[in-house]
């Protein structure tokens, strides 16, 4: 047996070994960010379109909350427990479910590094998509990083799995005869 084979055995290696591989690319792009852009500074990949960026955020999603880095922390600990406590629903699941918590994990892991790391103190976000309007104002998609990524792909899987596992557990009606 290779060794890709004896890693991915079981679906808790499956599931660890896609939490790793995002974690893994989160944190290193965020170290490019962190060498190569200064704290605020961009980078225009397409004008008026997307570019890179080195913004931090101590606040959830689109910054709500921003200045609360210690409670989401906190909050993204007890996520992390809930999400190893229920891995048994992913477990039995479809190789997709598996993947889906394994994004979840990766992402969720990848923030809160963010958040704990003495030198950080907050998430780095740098992929940023705009549109550039007539008066040079900009309009534009909140930055995000790896590991958002990895969060909303995988809450997205979820919600697939559930609905296609819903519909299946539907019966027709069966049809009455006359």
């Amino acid at each position: 047996m290779g060794v890709a084979a004896t890693i991915l055995k079981t679906p808790n290696r499956r599931i660890a070994a896609v939490a790793l591989v995002v974690f893994v690319l989160d944190q290193v792009t965020k170290y490019f960010v962190l060498q190569f852009l200064g704290k605020g500074q961009e980078r225009v990949i397409i004008d008026g379109f997307f570019k890179f960026v080195h913004w931090g955020n101590t606040g959830a999603a689109w910054s709500m909350f921003r200045g609360h880095n210690e409670l989401l922390a906190i909050i993204a600990l007890v996520a992390l427990l809930v999400l190893f406590l229920s891995r048994h629903h992913f477990e039995s699941g479809t190789l997709v479910g598996q993947l889906a918590f394994g994004l979840i994990f990766g992402g969720i892991a990848g923030n809160l590094t963010d958040r704990l790391m003495p030198s950080r103190l907050e998430v780095i976000d740098f992929i940023y998509f705009y549109l550039r309007q007539r008066d040079g104002s900009e309009i534009g998609f909140p930055a995000f990083n790896v590991a958002d990524s990895g969060i909303c792909v995988g809450v997205a899987l979820v919600f697939w799995v559930t609905w296609k596992s819903e519909r299946t557990d539907v019966k027709p009606a069966e049809s009455v005869k006359s």
